[in-house]
């Protein structure tokens, strides 16, 4: 079975595919995602989970349903895992921006369910929702952070959390932030962000203010870009 995104499993049968076993990715992580049941990558994880673990920025052109969130997910627990160091307080190490409390729940639920074998935190924040919980899960310490760009802001501007520890930021869903108006929010939280880090970003189209954008958080990305699932008609 093919590693789905957010549950959309992508069924593909292609013989010259690898099997995740090939991706070279740690066991605790194997293990995790052979639990679900996953054997197969989908087309987005095999181009991408290679140029990730190697440590490149990466522009991705794919859609929800494509796989993309475990795309990122597990070479980013594979190099956290790989030094794990102590959680700190409202410091996280990897920082993923997603548009709305949705997807950033379903994608710290990801990271929830591939990294349940690994010693490592991570907590999402939204808005819309009581902010005392989420400060106290920070204050507890965090590898990696899921949030929207409102709530993200207002911790920050709290002192709640710190950003110049991210060694890997990924913005998803880049023309949805656009679209709802986020991208003043999105270039002052990257302001904040250390020059030194990995970066990745995803969006299902690339207008050209994405990708100014882009040019302007990426140094020489790999550019993987993936069709949508066909659908039945």
């Amino acid at each position: 079975m093919a590693l789905p995104d957010h549950n959309n499993s992508i069924k593909k049968d292609n013989p010259y595919m690898t099997d995740f076993r090939g991706l070279e990715l740690a066991q605790p992580i194997l293990r995790a995602i052979t639990d679900e049941g996953y054997t197969t990558p989908t087309p987005i994880q095999l181009k991408s989970i290679p140029a990730l673990l190697k440590g490149r920025d990466l522009l991705g052109v794919a859609q929800t349903g494509t796989g993309k969130t475990a795309a990122f997910a597990l070479p980013l627990l594979h190099r956290l895992a790989d030094n794990p160091g102590a959680a700190r307080r409202g410091q996280p190490r990897a920082l993923i921006l997603a548009p709305t409390r949705e997807l950033a729940g379903q994608i710290n639920d990801s990271f929830t369910s591939y990294g349940r074998y690994l010693r490592l935190r991570s907590t999402v924040v939204f808005g819309g929702t009581a902010v005392r919980p989420q400060i106290r899960a920070l204050n507890q310490g965090v590898h990696v952070l899921v949030a929207t760009p409102g709530r993200l802001l207002d911790l920050m501007n709290q002192g709640h959390v710190r950003l110049d520890g991210i060694e890997t930021f990924i913005l998803d869903e880049a023309d949805r932030m656009l679209d709802m108006g986020f991208l003043p929010d999105v270039k002052r939280i990257t302001a904040a962000l250390p020059a030194r880090r990995q970066t990745l970003l995803f969006s299902a189209t690339m207008p050209k203010t994405i990708e100014k954008l882009a040019d302007s958080l990426l140094s020489d990305p790999e550019r993987v870009e993936i069709a949508p699932a066909a659908s039945t008609v």
